[in-house]
């Protein structure tokens, strides 16, 4: 499971640890899995990684839940969990799948991608 990175960064550090990347990949040696979300804002980034996203972020990471579930254990309105997955999805920091649940249809359970995610922001 790879370990996540959650950073604010301008672009010019974006660009030079791409830059170490791509001449890592030229020498042909391995990398570690890890994935880094950039934000140039910290403001944005603790608005995207909200304090209700943060603790459902530990519930999943904890271990695999349906939405029916988060939102139970959450004490959330199962349409604002189901809003804030999808949010996570597109940034890469959970997983779900459809699975059957025999005698009630569908349901989705949700699994975090890593088992640890560092938040780093730099203020100034």
């Amino acid at each position: 499971m790879p370990k996540v990175v959650v950073r604010t960064t301008d672009v010019t550090e974006f660009f030079d640890r791409a830059r170490t990347a791509a001449k890592k990949a030229d020498r042909g040696e391995p990398f570690t899995e890890t994935v880094t979300l950039s934000f140039e804002d910290p403001q944005r980034m603790f608005t995207v990684l909200s304090e209700a996203r943060r603790r459902l972020m530990l519930e999943i990471m904890r271990e695999p839940r349906t939405i029916s579930e988060l939102s139970d254990r959450l004490h959330r309105d199962r349409a604002a969990v189901t809003k804030d997955i999808s949010l996570l999805e597109r940034m890469g920091l959970v997983v779900s799948q459809r699975q059957s649940n025999p005698g009630h249809g569908i349901q989705k359970i949700v699994r975090a991608v890593a088992a640890r995610i560092e938040m780093v922001a730099t203020l100034g």
